[in-house]
């Protein structure tokens, strides 16, 4: 197992709770659709600018006719996503709404790595994934407990 992706996956992860964090404090002030627009405008605008820093240019977009179509659906998702955060953050906390986010994460990413969903290589399932998936389910109740 490669640690420098186990480590750069996990500081994914503390970027999206406080991700979270963020986004629902600006939707608490600009409303849940306004910052659900503005987030996304201002991340086109930092992948922008990343883009052109390293000099990549938009050759790569000519590619995009052998893009199957349901590809494109992780926009639509990703508003899906900040949406839902910004509404619940703010009613069940950012523990609550990262806990709940965390086993559906792991749930749906289990059943695609088994089946290999979406072109994505398959990885062979384990009886034992269903105990981690329980024990994650366990913990995630324990941590809601109010």
């Amino acid at each position: 197992m490669n640690w420098l992706y186990l480590i750069l996956a996990a500081v994914s992860g503390s970027a999206m709770a406080l991700q979270g964090t963020f986004n629902a404090a600006l939707g608490k002030i600009i409303g849940v659709w306004e910052s659900t627009l503005l987030v996304h405008v201002i991340g086109s605008l930092a992948a922008l600018i990343i883009i052109l820093i390293l000099g990549m240019g938009f050759s790569n977009y000519a590619k995009m006719n052998s893009v199957p179509w349901w590809a494109f659906l992780g926009g639509i998702l990703n508003v899906i996503i900040i949406y839902l955060v910004v509404r619940t953050i703010p009613q069940i906390g950012v523990g609550n709404a990262t806990t709940a986010i965390i086993v559906a994460q792991i749930l749906t990413a289990v059943l695609v790595d088994s089946l290999g969903l979406f072109g994505m290589k398959k990885y062979e399932f384990h009886y034992l994934d269903l105990l981690g998936i329980a024990l994650l389910a366990i913990g995630a109740r324990i941590l809601l407990i109010d």
